[in-house]
């Protein structure tokens, strides 16, 4: 019998639905950070329109220090914040920036305006010659090895005549003028001389926050052998982060020495500024952008304040309230106070959700 073959049963044709890939979303990453451009030039714009809503002397000094140390803070949070490397010897950049900008206008005639770029420069070359060696230190080794080569700073200018010793130096008096950073009795301009300062260092901060330096840097804070493994040069890291903390550092310092009219080793290289530096980047939230800032604000009027009106009675009660505000910032918000605004969380993790 011969095989006959059967044609396979017809399937009826069903329709299908091919789904077509939507455009994609705008990046996450970059509204987000178009987001902060926006809401920095809106507090740049609140900040710069508090002085002429009073008369006060005093609490346009409270503005000026806080500003300041928001933009130091800002300095110090470049190295420890984003880096990782936790520093306790900033008072010497600091210092560094003071001295060399009162030096040159003292001997040299030269305006604190180019003074300020000098100091900086000083500055930077200073946290790179300090990060030479302690930077083959890690952890708390690092950290004890910063506050050693600060204390030798210290003892340094106060024992050398030259810089005016334990004396101290006197900024000479030339005149009201913007080059030379000097406006009679008047505390206005140093508003914005403050804000520049800490704009300058906030966007430096942005910059770095979202640039390769910035991830690199991130990456040796939270793991440096995994750090090593994905190419990441980790000494150059820590170096260019301490050049760039150093100097931003030395800036503030020679504006600050530049504002109180004098300095000395006490008032501008004692090892407390660094605690101060240090302290509002640490209650704001480190390797934040908007944890310095918010860290300022809370802490340096709460300082001058108690200082202002408890008087010598309350000598030490600020360092108290210092230790207070930590251990309960610790213990409520362990990211920090920008945790309070949702930007104390990894941007990662802020941009999936």
């Amino acid at each position: 019998m011969a095989a006959t073959s059967r044609s396979p049963p017809e399937v009826p044709l069903q329709a299908t639905t091919i789904a077509v890939p939507s455009a994609p979303r705008p990046n996450a990453i970059m509204r987000r950070r178009r987001r902060e451009v926006v809401v920095g030039a809106v507090l740049l714009a609140a900040i710069a329109a508090l002085p002429w809503l009073t008369d006060d002397v005093y609490t346009q000094n409270l503005l000026i220090l806080t500003v300041l140390y928001a933009g130091l803070s800002q300095a110090w949070n470049i190295l420890g914040g984003y880096c990782g490397q936790i520093s306790l010897g900033h008072a010497l950049y600091f210092g560094l920036g003071g001295y060399v900008s009162t030096m040159l206008l003292v001997h040299a005639g030269l305006p604190p305006v180019f003074g300020m770029l000098a100091g900086g420069c000083v500055g930077g070359l200073g946290a790179l010659l300090v990060g030479w060696p302690c930077f083959r230190l890690s952890g708390h080794y690092y950290a004890v090895a910063t506050v050693v080569v600060g204390e030798i700073g210290y003892l340094l200018f106060l024992n050398w005549d030259w810089v005016g010793g334990a004396g101290g130096l006197y900024v000479p008096i030339a005149g009201r003028s913007w080059l030379y950073l000097q406006f009679g009795t008047s505390k206005l301009p140093w508003v914005y001389v403050a804000l520049a300062f800490a704009a300058l260092a906030w966007i430096s901060a942005w910059v770095i926050e979202g640039s390769r330096w910035g991830y690199s840097w991130r990456a040796v804070k939270d793991d440096v052998t995994a750090a090593r493994s994905l190419a990441v040069r980790v000494f150059p890291s820590k170096m260019a982060a301490a050049a760039i903390s150093g100097a931003l550092t030395g800036v503030g310092g020679a504006i600050y020495a530049q504002y109180v009219g004098y300095i000395d080793p006490d008032s501008i290289l004692a090892g407390s500024f660094s605690i101060l530096i240090a302290l509002p980047a640490v209650l704001g939230g480190v390797g934040t952008l908007w944890g310095p800032l918010i860290g300022s604000a809370v802490l340096i009027p709460v300082s001058e304040l108690s200082r202002s009106y408890l008087g010598s009675s309350g000598s030490g009660v600020d360092l108290m309230i210092y230790g207070g505000l930590i251990m309960g910032i610790a213990l409520a918000r362990p990211a920090g106070l920008a945790s309070l605004f949702g930007v104390g969380r990894r941007a990662g993790v802020r941009d999936a959700g």
